[in-house]
């Protein structure tokens, strides 16, 4: 009996709501203990990220050793990874590891339009990680990106999108629903032989900063503790639908309030 760690692998944000720092608090507020590693510092606030620095891959190569050399960890969750050689180091090292339930957020650009990883990066990321995750997790401007597609997000779309995803060497599937063009926010879990919809409705609220981050590490800490992949994205979407519910109590104050911003969930 141990308490169920995850490895979160992913950017690092000041603002504290997205990256390495809410993948922590939800790890923790779940139940388990976060290990991280950082790929990049970011400079961002609540307006968006205004710049980017990789570590190398040699010091990521070395968190990555020291901790897992270390400790036994139950789940990993990978965010932001910059580019091919953080890619390379990070597929290495599942493998030398044999590390297992791994969730991959396919993060590309941020939602101010910077991107998060490098444009020759996309065919690495796809070809070296997809293959060794049990999740992959994209939204719907991700899908479109990697399909180079057009899709809406309609619920007739979604064979086409599997189809195209698991040809690219993904063995599951999380669509989510946040960018559709569906009345509530419906994720679809597609495994090979199953497809399950998780369906909330919309939370009309400006604290959505960080949400894919928060989902996906989540689902890592579900399947730490032993749950299936299905009742690991149920209660993962139900805990940030909880959230999302209930994140107007977090109140900062703010520079310029006539500003729109994107906020930290929780």
């Amino acid at each position: 009996m141990h308490t169920p760690t995850v490895l979160t692998i992913a950017g690092f944000d000041p603002y504290g709501g997205a990256g390495i720092q809410i993948d922590t608090k939800t790890i923790h507020t779940l139940g388990g203990y976060a290990l991280s590693a950082v790929t990049a510092i970011t400079a961002q606030n609540s307006q968006g990220v205004s710049a980017v620095e990789t570590v190398s891959a040699q010091m990521l190569h070395l968190q990555l050793t020291t901790l897992l050399d270390d400790i036994q960890v139950d789940a990993v969750k990978i965010g932001m990874l910059a580019n091919v050689e953080i890619i390379e180091v990070v597929a290495d090292i599942i493998k030398r590891y044999r590390l297992k339930n791994v969730v991959l957020d396919t993060v590309l650009v941020s939602s101010s339009g910077k991107r998060l990883l490098a444009e020759d990066a996309v065919d690495t990321m796809v070809m070296k990680l997809f293959p060794l995750c049990r999740l992959i997790t994209p939204n719907l401007y991700e899908t479109n990106t990697l399909l180079h597609t057009d899709f809406q997000g309609r619920a007739k779309e979604v064979p086409r999108m599997a189809e195209g995803l698991f040809a690219m060497g993904a063995r599951n599937i999380l669509l989510k629903g946040g960018h559709t063009v569906e009345e509530d926010a419906v994720d679809i879990l597609i495994e090979l032989s199953n497809m399950t919809r998780f369906s909330t409705p919309r939370v009309e609220t400006a604290h959505t900063h960080g949400t894919g981050c928060l989902l996906s590490s989540a689902i890592a800490t579900f399947l730490a503790k032993g749950e299936t992949l299905s009742t690991s994205v149920k209660q993962a979407k139900n805990f940030l639908y909880e959230k999302l519910q209930d994140s107007s109590t977090l109140k900062l104050a703010y520079t310029h309030i006539e500003q729109k911003r994107k906020e930290p969930i929780f």
